[in-house]
């Protein structure tokens, strides 16, 4: 024996009909107060503060950076062949 029942309802019905609580008015006050919140983090957000702390004494940083990626370039370039183009890898 098969049984089929349809219930047409909206959301809101199954909910109240499974005993379910209604969370939209959490919601809505969930949502305010991070929004309230975002709004305060970014208005003390000042870029030229943000950018003295992520580039310390102006281009300075970024040339350490530079120096020290190149360097380690330097030394895994020389890694695998001699200065005759040649392997050093003794006759491999």
């Amino acid at each position: 024996m098969k049984l089929t029942i349809d219930i047409d309802c909206t959301p809101a019905e199954a909910r109240a009909m499974l005993g379910l609580p209604d969370l939209a008015p959490l919601q809505a006050a969930m949502s305010e107060e991070l929004e309230a919140r975002m709004r305060e983090a970014v208005a003390g957000l000042d870029p030229e503060a943000l950018m003295k702390m992520w580039v310390p004494a102006g281009m300075q940083g970024f040339e350490q950076l530079q120096k020290a990626f190149w360097s380690g370039l330097g030394g895994q370039a020389g890694s695998g062949r001699t200065k005759d183009g040649g392997s050093d890898e003794g006759g491999r």
